[in-house]
Formats: structure tokens, C-alpha cells, sequence
């Protein structure tokens, strides 16, 4: 049992109906399927919906697990998109708050990220971010990553629930990451070294 009771395990295949479930018919943030960092928006836009799905439920499947997932029992809770920098090319475009630094460049495979979050409605305010995070950290160790960054929201910033989609910089220092640029107002880019 993890953090705050939650489990969380990598999404594998035998996962997918749990996580669709989570997600809810339309998709999590607007059909997106957690695809908003892994292509441009030219080519992101035109898939929403159905065709997001289908290439997320097609990346689950092939592997390896893109992210973690969180369950209160037998219910899926929460979901962190978490691995490898370059999987999720439009993270490190140069005019995000989570652009790479040289000493971390995106080539590397060793070099993470923590990119999105989604919490199912009712579970919101109950810790279960935090225990995604903590599951993520787990996850990226033992998959041999070396650190592990986010592009936080910082306490200044107030946005809704859905706009903390890339988490809140309190859970990011609780979990010991500490901030090692700021390259936009309100988002400080966050590290933990593994």
C-alpha cells in the first residue's frame, strides 16, 4: 500500500481498461489521452477524441508503461505521465518552462519527466498527487533513470484543478526535488537526482 493507501503500479496493457475508465468516455483535459506532450499541436489537434485514444491505447500496449496509475481499491484514482525526456518531444521545446538544461539534455535516456497529472474528481484534495509522485519516483529508479524533472505551478499562480495538470510546486519539494530554473514566470523547473 502506498502513500495516503493508495497503490500505484506502472500502466501495463492488462491496466488499459482501468485507466479508460479513469479517463472517462471523452478522455482526460479535453480528448487529449496524454498526448499534448508527445506531438506538436498540428498533429495533436486533428486526433482528439477517438483518434488520441487509439494512439495512446496503442503506445500502452506496445510499451514500455508511459506512466503510473493509482487505485483506492479497485478503483483507478489517478494517473502521472512519467519516463524517459524524450518521449514527450514538445516538453522540451524551447519555449516551455520545462526546457532542458545542458546538464540534462533530452538525448539522454536516463533523464525524466513528471509531465501530467490527472485525478479523478472525487479524489481531488485527498493526497493522491502525492502518491503518484512518490510511485513515479519508485518507478523512474528502478527503471535505471538518473534524475527526474517537472515543470511545476508554483503557489503564485492560481489556476483550476485541470490547470495543475503539470502539479503543484508543494508536492514537488515535499517529495524532495528542488527547483533549478525558473525559465517562465510561475513555473519553476523542479529536479530530484536519483
Amino acid at each position: 500500500m502506498g502513500k495516503a493507501g493508495f497503490d500505484v503500479v506502472p500502466l501495463t496493457p492488462e491496466r488499459w481498461p482501468d485507466l479508460e475508465d479513469l479517463f472517462g468516455p471523452k478522455g482526460a483535459c479535453y480528448g487529449c489521452w496524454c498526448n499534448h506532450f508527445r506531438m506538436p499541436q498540428k498533429q495533436r489537434m486533428p486526433l482528439l477524441g477517438e483518434g488520441a485514444r487509439l494512439l495512446f491505447e496503442e503506445r500502452v500496449r506496445k510499451g514500455p508503461p508511459p506512466g503510473v496509475i493509482a487505485y483506492d481499491g479497485e478503483t483507478c484514482v489517478g494517473w502521472l505521465q512519467v519516463g524517459p525526456r524524450r518521449d514527450v518531444s514538445e516538453w522540451n521545446n524551447p519555449r516551455r518552462a520545462s526546457t532542458p538544461l545542458p546538464d540534462a539534455p533530452a538525448e539522454d535516456p536516463r533523464n525524466w519527466a513528471a509531465s501530467c497529472f490527472f485525478v479523478r474528481k472525487q479524489w481531488r484534495g485527498q493526497r493522491v498527487t502525492a502518491a503518484l509522485l512518490d510511485g513515479a519516483i519508485d518507478f523512474a529508479r528502478a527503471s535505471g533513470a538518473r534524475l527526474l524533472e517537472a515543470a511545476a505551478m508554483d503557489h503564485e499562480l492560481k489556476r483550476s484543478s485541470e490547470g495543475l495538470y503539470v502539479g503543484p510546486e508543494r508536492i514537488f519539494l515535499r517529495a524532495g526535488f528542488s527547483e533549478v530554473a525558473r525559465q517562465k514566470p510561475g513555473r519553476p523547473l523542479m529536479r530530484l537526482a536519483l
